[in-house]
């Protein structure tokens, strides 16, 4: 799944940095820095895919050298405290090709360039060999003054202020977003990414009436591994691999991060099944099939055996907790006290032109069309769908089967009565 990072960092000498080592380091170069005497020498790095410098139209020729560049940029700041490159930290797509994460990247260094006048130094890095396959990266090295025809001249105080640097930080994260979407699109992924905070987005899914995805972004933020942390879970990651055995994280923080996506792969796969389902309903309602016969085959389908081979047996208790609870079972505490998965439900299995909704729902809980508004009790009703469902989800498969057998054995019974009725001799 497409996820979003994009984060600005600032190379302050007070930390001891500069901006001579920091371009080095990303783009696996000898940079010798002229203000420091000192060389950073970074030849020997690996995963380093495309590096590449773009500058305003009237810049000197000398800042395309990058060992130039960033040495005039040092060279242009005299403070002890100064800060003297910005790096912008981007996550890459995995679901695009090569070439298309190569060009959104430029086209976002671009986008610098033209909005504050700067240059800009890119180097796209390929996932660590011990870690995560699909984190593509790029870091985006830009200068803090603007580059015109004489060097460096003015701040660009405008990413500096209080007032107005986090509005144009977070236009920046709205254009990322963007650039990555319309390449999302052009390969034919559904998946999308956000920019905006959890709660942000939470309020736009309650807007538009999509309690299930307002529910699944109800949570804390994922939180940050760090590097040391991440370098221990990679090495238990890739110990867990070799001795053939489930993955536990050794850090507090790793276990943390690794429940979160766990929950929300759970989450995600719940919606996928309902997708099938509410698919499959629709297909069986066209087909002539009544609503119960149509519903126990939009179960079968959300429960049948899928891509990645797991059966029906191995997500039973979620489904069912998802479409088979009722009110007085559901002690999950909800937004506003209400069971948005089983009211969904509720919609794709009972929606139909023309009829009234709260008759659809009565029947849905085992009532007739005829007994609204009548107190009903369960023993003098006959069973409710959802009681139905959930007890062909709960029962053995080896209980199916004799039971199976045993109304086969019923039919043929019956059908042998039949012929002895039908028999001529017999009959009087």
């Amino acid at each position: 799944m497409a996820s979003y990072h994009l984060s600005v960092k600032t190379i302050k000498r007070s930390a001891g940095r500069s901006a001579t080592a920091a371009a080095a380091y990303r783009v696996g170069e000898r940079i010798e820095c002229q203000r420091e005497g000192r060389v950073h020498d970074y030849t020997r790095k690996q995963g380093i895919e495309e590096t590449f410098i773009l500058t305003p139209k009237d810049a000197p020729d000398w800042a395309s050298d990058r060992s130039r560049l960033w040495n005039e940029a040092e060279a242009s700041e005299t403070r002890r405290n100064s800060v003297t490159a910005r790096e912008w930290e981007l996550a890459l797509p995995s679901e695009i090709s090569a070439e298309d994460r190569s060009q959104i990247t430029r086209d976002f260094a671009q986008e610098l360039v033209s909005r504050y006048g700067v240059a800009v130094d890119v180097a796209i890095h390929a996932p660590h060999r011990e870690g995560d396959q699909r984190n593509h990266h790029a870091h985006v090295l830009t200068s803090t003054r603007k580059l015109e025809a004489s060097g460096f001249t003015a701040k660009t105080r405008v990413l500096d202020s209080a007032k107005t640097g986090g509005v144009e930080i977070e236009q920046m994260r709205g254009l990322w977003a963007e650039l990555q979407n319309r390449a999302l699109e052009r390969v034919g992924e559904v998946e999308r990414v956000d920019h905006r905070s959890l709660e942000a987005q939470r309020e736009t899914a309650l807007d538009r009436g999509d309690k299930l995805s307002a529910e699944e972004l109800d949570r804390d933020p994922e939180l940050k591994l760090g590097p040391a942390a991440n370098s221990m879970e990679r090495r238990a990651k890739a110990m867990a691999e070799r001795q053939g055995r489930e993955y536990v994280p050794v850090t507090e923080r790793g276990a943390v991060v690794h429940a979160a996506r766990q929950a929300r792969a759970a989450f995600r796969e719940m919606r996928e099944r309902l997708d099938i389902a509410r698919e499959t309903y629709g297909i069986e309602r066209e087909a002539g099939q009544g609503r119960v016969s149509a519903g126990l085959a939009a179960l079968r389908a959300a429960t049948s055996k899928e891509r990645d081979g797991r059966t029906s047996d191995d997500i039973r208790e979620r489904l069912s907790q998802v479409v088979g609870r009722s009110r007085d079972q559901d002690d999950t505490p909800k937004p506003e006290g209400r069971n948005y998965a089983r009211e969904r439900l509720k919609e794709i299995m009972e929606k139909d032109a023309g009829r009234d909704g709260q008759a659809a729902v009565h029947k849905l809980d085992g009532h007739s069309e005829y007994d609204l508004g009548e107190d009903t009790g369960r023993d003098g009703r006959k069973p409710s769908v959802n009681e139905r469902l959930k007890d062909v989800l709960n029962k053995p498969r080896e209980r199916l089967e004799i039971e199976d057998e045993r109304d086969q054995e019923k039919d043929q019974e019956v059908e042998k009565d039949r012929d002895i009725d039908r028999d001529p001799g017999l009959s009087h």
